[in-house]
Formats: C-alpha cells, sequence, structure tokens
C-alpha cells in the first residue's frame, strides 16, 4: 500500500511538468448515486442527446475496463478574459464564443497531457493498463472529479475547484493501479443562487438541475431552427454560454493564462457577425477547425450569427440577411433570416419578406416568414393604438 501512496504523492508533484493544474485519485467503484440522478433527468427529458446514452457505462467503470482499480482525474485551466478584446458597435456587430471554445480544442490538449500522463506512468509501472477519456468518453467527467477531490459539484452543474475555480476542462483515466482514492472536497455554494438567478432561459431548474434542452450552451450547437423564445435569448452568443460561470463569486478575478495553447485569438473569439454569413468551408476549417468550436461545423454558427444581428436590430445588416434570405440554400438559414428581419424592421426588410412569402417552399422557413410578417402586423397595430389614446 506505501509504494502506491508514494507513487501517487510523486505523480501529484509532477502535475506542473506534465501540464496538468490538478490531480486526484477516485475509487473506481460504481457511481450508483449519478446512475439514480440521471435515471431521473432522463424521466423529466431534460437529456441533450449528446451524452453516452447507456446509463450503466456511465456509472460502472467496470463495463469500460477489465478489473479497473482506481480512476485518476486532471483538470486544467483555461482563460476567462479576453486581452484588449474588439468593441462591438454599430456597423461591427459582433458575437462571443464561451471560453470553452478558446484557443486549441480542448479535447486535443486534454489527449496529449494524459498521454503524458500516461508515459510518465509507464516509466514507473511497465506494465500499467489505462484507458484514457476526455468529455466524449462514456463516464462523467464531473462526477470522477468530484469523487477525486478536484472540487464540489456546484448549483450550475460545473466542479469547482476551490484554488482555480471552474474555468477547468476535465479528463479522467481508468487504471489498474491501486492508488489510494483522494478525500472529496467538502467546500460548496452555500445559501447563493446567482447562478441560477442568472440562466438566461432559466435552463438551471435547481440546485445541480439542468434542463439541457433550455440550456444557451446546448441550443447554439443545435442544427436546427430555434424556437423564438430562446433566439431572443441567445444574445449574440455564437457557441456556448458562460453565463452561469461568469456570475460566480468563486470565479472572480480567476483568469489562467498560462496553458499556452488555450490563449485566445481575439478576433476569433469575439469575431464580427456579418463575415461569418457568407464563410465558405475553406476558411471556416482554417480559421476554427482547429478550435472545439467546429465539431458542429458552420452552419449553427453562422445561424447563431444571423440570430445575434437580429437580436442587435442591426440595420446595417439588412441587405446581407435579405442575401441570406433569398440566395441561402439551407432552409435553417433562410428562415433564422426571416426572424432577424422581423426582428430589426424597416421597409426594406418587409418588401423582403413579402416577396419570400410568393417564393419560399420549405414549410419550416415559410412559416417563419409569416411570422415575421405577423409580428409586423401586430406592431402596426399596437402603434395605431398608442396614437389614438
Amino acid at each position: 500500500m506505501m509504494q502506491w501512496a508514494e507513487l501517487k504523492e510523486e505523480m501529484k508533484a509532477a502535475a506542473k511538468s506534465l501540464g496538468i493544474d490538478q490531480i486526484g485519485v477516485a475509487s473506481a467503484a460504481p457511481f450508483t448515486v449519478l446512475k439514480e440522478r440521471l435515471l431521473r433527468h432522463r424521466e423529466l427529458g431534460r437529456e441533450s442527446g449528446f451524452e453516452e446514452p447507456d446509463l450503466d457505462k456511465r456509472t460502472d467503470p467496470s463495463l469500460l475496463f477489465d478489473k479497473p482499480q482506481s480512476i485518476i482525474a486532471i483538470a486544467i485551466a483555461y482563460p476567462s478574459k479576453l486581452p484588449d478584446p474588439p468593441k462591438s458597435e454599430p456597423g461591427a456587430r459582433r458575437g462571443i464564443m464561451a471560453r470553452s471554445a478558446w484557443g486549441d480544442d480542448y479535447h486535443t490538449v486534454l489527449r496529449d497531457r494524459l498521454a503524458k500522463l500516461e508515459q510518465w506512468l509507464r516509466e514507473r509501472v511497465p506494465d500499467v493498463r489505462v484507458e484514457s477519456m476526455v468529455d466524449t468518453g462514456a463516464l462523467s467527467d464531473r462526477a470522477v472529479a468530484e469523487r477525486a477531490g478536484i472540487g464540489w459539484s456546484a448549483k450550475n452543474c460545473a466542479i469547482i475547484s476551490p484554488e482555480l475555480g471552474s474555468w477547468i476542462y476535465l479528463g479522467e483515466m481508468i487504471t489498474n493501479l491501486p492508488l489510494p482514492p483522494d478525500v472529496p472536497v467538502t467546500e460548496g455554494c452555500g445559501t447563493c443562487t446567482k447562478c441560477i438567478d442568472a440562466c438566461p432561459t432559466g435552463a438551471l431548474v435547481g440546485p445541480g438541475q439542468l434542463d439541457s434542452k433550455r440550456c444557451v450552451s446546448f441550443v447554439t450547437q443545435t442544427k436546427g431552427m430555434v424556437p423564438d423564445e430562446l433566439m431572443r435569448k441567445i444574445g449574440n452568443r455564437l457557441y456556448g454560454c458562460d453565463t452561469c460561470q461568469i456570475v460566480c463569486p468563486i470565479n472572480r478575478h480567476k483568469n489562467w493564462t498560462h496553458q499556452s495553447e488555450l490563449q485566445p485569438d481575439v478576433e476569433l473569439a469575439k469575431p464580427l457577425l456579418v463575415p461569418l454569413l457568407t464563410i465558405g468551408n475553406r476558411e471556416f476549417k482554417e480559421k476554427y477547425g482547429s478550435t472545439s468550436s467546429a465539431w458542429r461545423g458552420k452552419k449553427p454558427i453562422q445561424r447563431n450569427a444571423v440570430i445575434g444581428l437580429g437580436n442587435f436590430k442591426e440595420a446595417s445588416a439588412v441587405q446581407d440577411l435579405i442575401r441570406v434570405l433569398e440566395q441561402d440554400s439551407r432552409p435553417v438559414l433562410r428562415g433564422t433570416a426571416a426572424w432577424s428581419l422581423g426582428r430589426i424592421g424597416g421597409e426594406e426588410a418587409e418588401r423582403a419578406l413579402q416577396r419570400a412569402l410568393g417564393r419560399e417552399e420549405d414549410p419550416e422557413a415559410l412559416e417563419a416568414v409569416q411570422a415575421a410578417l405577423r409580428n409586423w402586423e401586430t406592431s402596426d397595430e399596437e402603434q395605431e393604438n398608442t396614437k389614438s389614446r
């Protein structure tokens, strides 16, 4: 037992040299409490659909690895602030990428760190067996991190490290090494509910309870038409949402700049919206291909750029949005452009929507055009009523 305890302490001491900010060790026992929570989550219809569907695999390490003995959890800290960010202003409106999309794709960075850790272990225990996973693995990164003492499970569903806050990426490695487990962190959120109160869509339905389908981060990654209510809540977010982390008091003044691969290019993190409407596949791949925002392709980001212009009510973008409405081959983009033109208003936008009424053949896009024009009629009626009072 002593040699394994010593190995664990050596490993933790080596963390920084491996590019890892925090290491913890969890037992490989099944996550029985998590399974109950996940079942309830599923019954309530709150899953996003991006998760591993097999709840047994998500909660029992022995189904993923022969005779697991321990799970090593790692955390890597990422930046929360843009250095000298460009201004978003009339005529040059900008969107914002969530911090998880700044710098290189964190999946790549964490896999690199886990590979270095595996090599470090192999040099000391040649017959070590490991199975590493990052985000897309079956296990819950957060449940492992919580058990391993990386941090506590917060009301916003993030893991909060007492040292690093919640600006951390998580990964884990199942092993056949009987490393002694760490003690979970006993700190918590206390009576604070800032994240729940600030959630744009009310997706945080209770402490540690997320309705994934209403979460702005999830919505920005979908590919279809977004309901009017949620489009208004997206604002100018192009990918992801950081609101619940930004308002967290624990995160105040925490900005981690030491991981070079994760530092942002401000023009990619806060890009101009109009150029995104016509960005080609090659240019998108060159600019965003190495970031985590590229995994769903350019369509959701282009759709969100259209939504952003509508939420800004950016009159200078009307011609650009009309081109999307009239020329884009994708019904979702045309329908979203109709919504944005309806939000911006003006005679030019109204004429374009009237033209689309007679030309649009896709039922969903046509419905969006009709809804935009109905909003026009409603606002006209409201104005007339105001004048007659």
